[in-house]
């Protein structure tokens, strides 16, 4: 469950501390007094999308800190495949991090998270239900979501999911195969005369920096002959009786060698200078090879400059360097390949595509009997949650249509509505209320929250458009969820406010230019007099608080 949340710079909320227990968490507080920043924060630890525009203005980044105690095993399990070390009590401290230039820092249990990850995570620690559902209830195309959250056939959507998508890659193969001949036959040509181009040209990776040093080497010539008959001269001597290093060293030597007859610390100096004649005889040798070379035509800086010049030429044709070049060439080869011998492929992928195409039927339909016989139990639920939540002669069906083959299924499924007797059942989008809708997203939760281990779940104000005694059931059916889930509520109903097990007082206060948001926890005699609030406004009297304690009372009497 969510132990506590701590929110800085968020919005208008410079500094919030808010503590939650198990049970039922009520949120209350003046409309536009920040309750909706307090989701707000919560969906941004969980991962959602977030803005930059949600840092104060006069702060440069926001942070929330959320601490959740005894996580769910599957959160556990993630959290350990993350390489992240999950405490003994299966606590969980999430930290996330919203800077004014829009980056995000993530972090679990102290551990570098990304937003992806924070993100799947999320989703099984907390369910939020708000105002958004009764409209992504309206949305026909997000029935199915429904049905699966509840139906146990993950591992047939799974399975059905990767033959859709082998299906459909191989479909698209084919029809690539089956473009016009004319179109082919072109495109043959086209690949045969880049594939001679590049081919003929026998490109090697590093040939071009190669031949441009060479050509650097060519065009200054004379200077490295100079410069080499500098080093064989400096080495040997000039040959007109002047002497080089390599005599200098050697007489050095000499003269060290007898000096050691006197003095034995002269003699790792004999030895230094031995390797150093060494390596100048070494150095002297290179430098007559490379003259000799050089004097008999190095290179020919024609054919230097006619070879760089027909890189350059394919460099812009085919790719920036060799090995772009030669990327290129593989691809157009492989390509020119399934083309020539296409006629041989299209008969081979037929026969795939129709394979494919009858193994997704069949588990098209295992996955569709699955949610139908999921569809009979939810529809029965629905319509019992309906009756006990104020809506006795309300009906509920689960209509099923075939539909062409998408990632989803083979199954078109919208949920028809009838609130009324005598009423005919028709699309829940084109009849239902806003109360009415608000207690079929409420039941719907309901239902799904036993098919499901996240531990809590919160109500973002899902009581709009109901009073009275509808308010009476949905305030128990969440006191009733609230003994085996943690429940946050946000709401304006005194008689939802009343089942609190912890009260929480949201209030916006202004202060100079600035604007603040502070979250309170109320004692009993505090929580009596804001339900008292809720119910008469800002003018409180005693006989509105009279009101609050006997929906207090009637509420812990239940």
């Amino acid at each position: 469950m969510l132990s506590s949340l701590k929110i800085e710079n968020v919005a208008v909320i410079e500094h919030a501390e808010i503590m939650f227990d198990s049970g039922l968490n009520i949120l209350t507080g003046e409309t536009g007094a920040g309750k909706s920043i307090v989701i707000d924060a919560i969906n941004a630890v969980l991962g959602e999308r977030t803005s930059k525009d949600i840092v104060r203005s006069t702060a440069d980044k926001a942070k929330v800190t959320a601490f959740f105690e005894n996580v769910p095993m599957k959160v556990v399990a993630k959290i350990e495949e993350l390489g992240i070390d999950c405490d003994g009590d299966n606590s969980l401290l999430i930290v996330r991090t919203i800077n004014s230039d829009g980056r995000n820092v993530c972090r679990i249990n102290g551990s570098n998270v990304t937003v992806s990850m924070l993100k799947s995570i999320g989703r099984d620690l907390i369910t939020i239900c708000g105002q958004h559902d009764s409209q992504y209830l309206l949305q026909k195309e997000h029935h199915i979501d429904f049905i699966d959250a509840m139906a146990d056939c993950d591992e047939l959507l799974e399975s059905y999911r990767e033959t859709y998508r082998e299906t459909k890659s191989v479909k698209k193969q084919l029809k690539k195969l089956l473009a016009a001949e004319d179109e082919r036959e072109k495109r043959i040509d086209f690949l045969k005369y880049q594939i001679d181009e590049l081919s003929a040209a026998n490109l090697k990776v590093g040939e071009k920096d190669e031949l441009v040093k060479e050509r650097e080497m060519l065009l200054n010539r004379e200077e490295v002959m100079r410069c080499l008959s500098s080093v064989d001269g400096l080495i040997n001597g000039n040959g007109d009786g002047g002497s080089g290093l390599n005599d200098g060293i050697y007489n050095l030597i000499d003269v060290l060698q007898k000096l050691t007859k006197f003095d034995e610390s002269f003699e790792p100096y004999i030895h230094t200078f031995e390797d150093m004649r060494y390596n100048l005889s070494e150095c002297s040798s290179l430098a007559s090879a490379a003259a000799d070379t050089f004097d008999s035509g190095y290179g020919n800086i024609n054919a230097v400059e006619e070879r760089l010049d027909e890189i350059y030429k394919l460099s812009r044709k085919y790719g920036d360097t060799e090995a772009d070049m030669l990327k290129y060439l593989s691809a157009i080869v492989e390509e020119y390949n399934v083309l020539v011998s296409s006629d041989e492929l299209i008969d081979e992928m037929q026969d795939k595509y129709n394979e494919l195409a009858n193994e997704l039927f069949k588990r098209g339909c295992y996955l569709s009997d699955c949610r139908k016989q999921t569809a009979i139990d939810f529809e029965e639920k629905v319509t019992a949650e309906l009756r006990y939540l104020d809506m006795p002669d309300s009906r509920f069906c689960v209509e099923f249509r075939e539909a062409n083959a998408s990632e989803n299924g083979m199954d078109e499924i919208e949920f028809l509505f009838s609130a009324n007797a005598g009423q005919e059942m028709r699309p829940l989008v084109k009849i239902a209320s806003g109360g009415e809708l608000s207690r079929v997203m409420l039941a719907i939760r309901c239902i799904l929250s036993d098919c499901d281990n996240v531990g809590t779940m919160i109500f973002d104000e899902i009581d709009t458009g109901v009073s009275g005694r509808a308010a009476h059931k949905i305030a128990y059916k969440m006191h009733e969820l609230s003994k085996i889930k943690q429940v946050l509520c946000v709401t304006h109903l005194a008689q939802i406010a009343a089942h609190a097990d912890t009260h929480l007082y949201i209030e916006k206060n202004t202060c100079g230019a600035e604007t603040f948001t502070k979250v309170t926890s109320l004692d009993e005699n505090e929580k009596i007099r804001e339900i008292a609030r809720i119910i008469g406004g800002d003018i409180i009297t005693a006989t509105t608080l009279d009101s609050a304690k006997e929906l207090i009372n009637y509420a812990h009497s239940n």
